[in-house]
């Protein structure tokens, strides 16, 4: 997206998943270096949004930066469980979701099938 949006102010968020042996997961939000994001127009994007925790998370915490004008949240592959918890969490309506696929399940791990493998997890290297 910076390719095509080369003048525009970025941020930049780490987060990750940390799995418990109960099956379940929290999503760590670690980093978050962004500017001002009053009236501005904010685009969120992941490779994959598969239950969309991470990306509630990743916006409510954009929040002490500044009220955006709009968000537009784009994503490769998107699951229906995802969408749903957008429309349900998402602390302002004020958003556009653009996806280029949607795939109707998660694995009990709650990832996309066949989805883009680590693309979101370890596209940085693994983690230690």
């Amino acid at each position: 997206l910076l390719n095509y949006f080369d003048k525009a102010q970025n941020a930049f968020i780490s987060a990750y998943r940390r799995h418990h042996k109960n099956n379940t997961f929290e999503i760590i939000l670690e980093y978050v270096a962004c500017p001002d994001l009053t009236d501005k127009t904010l685009i969120l994007c992941d490779p994959m949004l598969a239950t969309g925790a991470s990306m509630v998370l990743t916006y409510k915490s954009l929040l002490s930066k500044g009220i955006p004008k709009h968000t537009h949240i784009v994503t490769a592959v998107a699951s229906q469980v995802g969408i749903d918890h957008l429309k349900a969490n998402m602390p302002s309506p004020n958003y556009t979701l653009w996806c280029g696929a949607v795939d109707e399940e998660l694995t009990a791990h709650s990832y996309i099938v066949p989805g883009l493998g680590d693309a979101g997890d370890l596209a940085f290297g693994s983690k230690l």
